[in-house]
């Protein structure tokens, strides 16, 4: 028997992920809703799925989980509001707009017992989860440097740069997850680094539009995230992980954004990379494939608060650490 999955908030990513929702084997019901009726109305019809007024009304509709697509500042609210209910929850990063909230948010999730799943989906590509496997199983020896690489083709709306939190909060906490979940241990310094060479309203935000973080493990293995929001050639995320015995690569692929000068080579021949959700369009099939069987009580949460309130800590120590140009303890910002 398959389950009836509720989606709140239509936007960019909310629609995909109904959509998405929608082909999953599983799925047998699809609830949705946003603020502005007209969007509901549009992909309910287009999904055959049920509209709902709010979320309210959503959870009162007998669905059986949900999936958090709505803005950053409804998700802390909507989440304890899905818990309280009893109802599963897959809620898109952030889970709070702060460490503090999201702090508090966590305690009322774990003393809940419901479960609730974060989407950072890049623990669900292949490469990435095969990565994850070749270090866990210790084939690579002892980790010593894991780089991960988020390289935007064009900024977003400036608008939405107003109110992201920043570069480390709402692009390189993506990295930040994968690069912790890949050496499997915590972090305990940050030093970033920032700059502006595009649009001025970048500082005018108090934000960068280039940054590098380098973060220290507890058992001394080097991680080192790279972000842009101006790389004209396509989206461009890779992962190398260097060990004592070996070194794996995952996105090095046929559409890799980068020009090859070595003489000879043809790698890579394919069209760029162009937006992340065609980037990874299989892992969001398999992360909300993992939720429906969260939901069935199949597996626990792959991705839990807890791991989101690691994240959010990360990114508070690169956001002081670039604006104070200093390493960052964090120990200083966790609360």
């Amino acid at each position: 028997m398959g389950v009836t999955v509720g989606v709140i908030g239509l936007g960019r990513i909310g629609a995909f992920h109904s959509e998405t929702l929608s082909t999953l084997p599983g799925v047998d019901g699809l609830v949705v809703t946003d603020e502005r009726p007209t969007v509901t109305e549009s992909v309910a019809t287009k999904l055959g799925a049920k509209a709902v007024e709010s979320a309210a009304a959503m959870l009162a509709s007998g669905v059986d989980g949900v999936v958090v697509a709505a803005a950053t500042p409804a998700h802390a609210g909507l989440v304890l509001a899905c818990v309280d209910a009893g109802i599963p929850v897959f809620c898109e990063k952030p889970i709070a707009a702060t460490p503090a909230e999201s702090l508090a948010v966590v305690a009322g999730i774990e003393s809940s017992g419901v479960e609730v799943q974060i989407g950072y989906n890049r623990r669900f590509a292949p490469a990435f989860a095969a990565a994850k496997n070749a270090a866990a199983s210790g084939d690579l020896g002892w980790l010593h440097t894991v780089r991960s690489t988020t390289l935007d083709p064009a900024p977003p709306p400036l608008e939405y740069v107003a109110v992201s939190g920043g570069i480390f909060r709402d692009c390189s906490v993506h990295d930040f997850d994968i690069v912790r979940w890949i050496v499997g241990h915590e972090v305990t310094e940050v030093y970033a680094a920032g700059s502006n060479q595009g649009d001025p309203r970048f500082t005018e935000y108090g934000d960068v539009d280039t940054a590098t973080t380098t973060l220290t493990f507890e058992n001394g293995t080097i991680g080192v995230v790279s972000n842009t929001r101006y790389n004209a050639r396509g989206y461009d995320c890779r992962l190398e992980v260097h060990g004592s015995h070996d070194a794996v690569v995952a996105g090095w692929d046929e559409q890799v954004p980068v020009r090859n000068l070595e003489a000879g080579s043809t790698f890579p021949n394919g069209t760029p990379h162009a937006f992340f959700m065609d980037r990874f369009s299989s892992a969001y099939q398999v992360e909300l494939g993992a939720f429906v069987d969260v939901i069935a009580g199949r597996i626990p949460s792959p991705c839990t608060p807890r791991d989101a309130l690691e994240v959010a800590y990360i990114a508070e120590a690169a956001t002081l650490s670039s604006h104070q140009h200093r390493p960052v303890r964090i120990d200083e910002v966790r609360l």
